[in-house]
């Protein structure tokens, strides 16, 4: 919601300076979000007058203009604008000024061997207007040497603030001069709007055509007549607040209509009555009509769509936006001016159905005031007769307002109780009828009516918001929080743990934390083991975001690109999130991923001095992955590494976590090169996957107190093996092997050569093992290592069918 200053006060009689008005609107709920000074952007442009104006000596279509600036010596000009000539009063922009509407900075500049120091500028230059037929023409006793802002009243600053759904009150400048009165910055200017008496009843009759159960799309329509108007353009102070708010100038109907509705928050529609034929009718859009609308889009309409249709067809779509053929122009003599009331949520669904967004469906969505349908329509009528002239008829009404009962019993005593500050009684009621709402009664309980402008009224704290809000939030008093009676009982579950224990740990693995969306393209989701229609959004927020995502890795391989795209090559990135199976409960998972691109190693990215800088494989995603594990406490003693993984890794160089045969807890690998293509994804990527929601819950334990540190006096050896195995057996089962040939002994076994060649038979590979062993009583004699040694070659024997290479 934008508005200037200068159209704040009229509404609020006030002195308050423009810092004061920002500072309270944030206070009392109406957050502003910018502020716009024009007169700050166009402070170096000044009025200035052309003494002389000769051809150009070297262009047809230039000429070198003198220039009065008032400010000392004329400067030289040279200037394409075809009315430039002497004695004429424009604005001028010297060296170094910024220019909105071509975007450059001028400078003391030669054209066509002639020097120019300065510009005359167009109102498009300003950023005024589409004005490029020439420079701007002031009166001539228009002030030679004064700012142009300040002389044209651009002076004005523009306010905007983000306006809550539940606000329809303050969709305009009197309801935001309202809150502001009421916070005690001004006084709310409360001007009578009489009647409009009319010659003649309305000649076009209006008809409610809806079943009984629907005439909540329109409980209210009202219409007048005017004829006779001059439809020309509207008064430069209307277009002047129009354009600060970001709306275009049309025709003075139009832009009166588009005046009420942020004045005085009531959308309002005008239709060129030589246009209309016959009746007019409010009902449910029939099967297969369409409508051109003003925004010269043809809109296939339902019924759901209500209308407002005459002899030929639909005119309108209620609420949203009016129709192309009765539009009014230039040629308009006679206007039908509309102002009705229409239901919130069918203006809603209609206007997301057709996607049209306007001023007039954002405020009847969000309920405007039902009490100000006709003197709505009286304000524009007078409006339309003051700038058009022109003869008004009554009003011809069609149905009535809804009445409201609804009033609140309202102890004084909930503001202490909800809200924990003491505010006066005299105070809080000020507050509530300088709001608008009436109060009734006396003593610790009183009556309140909210006003018709507040829908979003409906209970006790409703009011206690109203007053709190106004009295200021800084009156509620710090107390500090009762102590504690004991040692609080843990609160978090086991997944919230693991969700935090798992991003610290990947994040001291030097990954990046990335937050990617929950919804990923309906490709995507198929690639990666989704794509089921219970899991396609109804309503996406964008075309390409329309299926829940069923992994981590598409969102964060995209992420890892976009990265790529913008210098940044070498991305490491994580994320811990939840996935979607199916639209079920048990359908959901909390997982932890990460995606490692180009260099980003865990000993560091990119290229290094000595030249051994290499790229991630799919061992630094396991390393990550089983990292993780250890940080999470899992046991991993268990845990079974099968060489493959799901379709979207490389088959040779991905693996899959298990524990068992049936439990999958994760998988890790490089990306699978169609993948890659698929999500036209350039360069190697490794990734990892741990469903957490898989891992085994941990075992309760009767002490949280760590166990005593054993350390062993005596000196650990180590012993190499190298197997000859199938190459079809995974390394991992000779080492899983070799730790159970002796558990008391084998504290660690690391797989540190692989060959296959010269000397090993076809088929078959040659497998190197380092074997560690930790005594803890005494220290081992030869023939018990070699009775270990024997006892950890007969057990990779049995495991693995392997033997001991010569």
């Amino acid at each position: 919601m934008k508005f200037t200053l200068a159209w704040l006060k009229d509404h609020l009689d006030t002195e308050a300076s423009l810092d004061t008005v920002a500072e309270t609107l944030t206070r009392i709920g109406l957050e502003v979000e910018g502020i716009e000074d024009k007169a700050a952007a166009l402070k170096p442009y000044v009025i200035a007058r052309i003494l002389t104006a000769e051809q150009h000596p070297n262009a047809d279509r230039l000429r070198v203009c003198t220039v009065d600036t008032g400010a000392g010596e004329p400067v030289q000009v040279v200037c394409g604008a075809p009315n430039a000539r002497a004695d004429l009063v424009s604005v001028f922009a010297p060296p170094g000024t910024y220019v909105p509407g071509k975007n450059i900075t001028l400078s003391v500049g030669t054209i066509r061997g002639v020097e120019s120091r300065g510009m005359l500028c167009s109102g498009a230059e300003l950023g005024l207007g589409d004005d490029h037929d020439g420079i701007l023409e002031l009166p001539t006793d228009a002030p030679v040497g004064q700012a142009y802002a300040l002389y044209a009243g651009l002076d004005d600053p523009v306010i905007e603030i983000n306006l809550t759904p539940n606000r329809p009150d303050c969709a305009s400048v009197h309801g935001i001069a309202r809150d502001l009165a009421a916070a005690g910055i001004g006084t709310l200017k409360r001007e009578t709007l009489p009647g409009v008496r009319g010659e003649g009843p309305c000649p076009v009759e209006v008809a409610l055509a809806l079943d009984p159960a629907d005439r909540h799309l329109a409980p209210l329509f009202a219409l007048r007549l005017v004829r006779g108007v001059r439809n020309g353009p509207s008064p430069a102070w209307m277009q002047a607040r129009l354009r600060a708010i970001g709306l275009r100038p049309i025709n003075s109907l139009v832009d009166i209509t588009n005046y009420v509705t942020f004045d005085r928050g009531r959308p309002l529609h005008v239709f060129d009555a030589a246009k209309v034929a016959g009746a007019l009718t409010v009902r449910r859009a029939r099967e297969g009509e369409s409508l051109r609308a003003l925004d010269g889009r043809t809109h296939a309409l339902t019924d759901d769509t209500v209308v407002i249709a005459d002899a030929n067809g639909v005119e309108s779509i209620a609420g949203i936006m009016g129709g192309e053929a009765s539009g009014c122009d230039a040629g308009t003599t006679d206007v039908l001016i509309e102002s009705a009331l229409w239901d919130p949520t069918n203006i809603a669904q209609s206007g997301r159905r057709l996607g049209i967004i306007t001023d007039a469906r954002y405020r009847f969505e969000r309920g405007v005031d039902p009490a100000f349908t006709l003197p709505g329509l009286d304000l524009a009528t007078r409006l339309v007769v003051d700038l058009c002239g022109g003869t008004p008829t009554e009003a011809r009404v069609a149905g009535a307002p809804p009445e409201s009962e609804h009033v609140i019993d309202f102890p004084w005593t909930e503001v202490r109780r909800l809200a924990g500050i003491d505010v006066p009684r005299a105070e809080m009621q000020q507050i509530l009828e300088t709001l608008g709402f009436h109060v009734s009664g006396a003593g610790d309980r009183v009556t309140v009516r909210p006003p018709s402008w507040r829908p979003d009224i409906e209970g006790k704290a409703d009011l206690v918001e109203e007053v709190v809000r106004i009295a200021g939030l800084d009156r509620i008093e710090a107390e500090p929080l009762p102590p504690l009676a004991g040692i609080g009982r843990p609160l978090l579950t086991v997944m919230q743990k693991r969700t935090r224990l798992a991003k610290r740990a990947l994040a001291s693995r030097g990954l990046m934390e990335a937050v990617t969306w929950s919804f990923v393209p309906h490709d995507d989701a198929v690639l990666f083991g989704g794509g089921g229609a219970d899991l396609i959004l109804a309503n996406p927020i964008a075309s390409e975001l329309s299926d829940m995502r069923p992994s981590l890795v598409p969102g964060l391989l995209r992420a890892a690109q976009r990265n790529a795209d913008r210098g940044y090559p070498d991305a490491a990135l994580f994320e811990v999130g939840q996935c979607f199976a199916s639209d079920e409960p048990e359908g959901q998972t909390i997982r932890a991923a990460a995606v490692r691109r180009g260099g980003a190693t865990l000993a560091g990215a990119g290229r290094h001095w000595d030249g051994k800088a290499a790229t991630v494989d799919a061992f630094d995603a396991k390393a990550d992955a089983l990292a993780l594990l250890g940080s999470l406490g899992v046991p991993t003693g268990g845990l079974q590494i099968t060489a493959g993984g799901p379709s979207w890794l490389h088959p040779g160089r991905s693996g899959t976590l298990r524990f068992g045969p049936k439990t999958e807890i994760g998988w890790f690998g490089e990306v699978h090169p169609r993948t890659l293509q698929a999500l036209d994804l350039k360069g190697t990527l490794v990734a990892f996957e741990i469903v957490l929601d898989a891992l085994p819950l941990p075992k309760l334990k009767p002490t949280k107190a760590k166990a005593a540190l054993a350390l062993s006096e005596f000196q650990p050896l180590s012993r190499d093996f190298a197997f000859v195995v199938g190459r079809d057996v995974p390394a991992g089962d000779i080492v899983k092997a070799a730790q159970n040939a002796e558990r008391k002994l084998v504290t660690g076994v690391d797989v540190f050569d692989l060959y296959e060649g010269p000397g090993v038979p076809d088929g078959a590979k040659s497998v190197a093992i380092a074997v560690r062993l930790q005594p803890v009583e005494r220290t081992l004699t030869d023939a018990e290592i070699e009775a270990v040694s024997a006892r950890i070659v007969a057990e990779v024997s049995r495991k693995t069918g392997a033997t001991l290479r010569a």
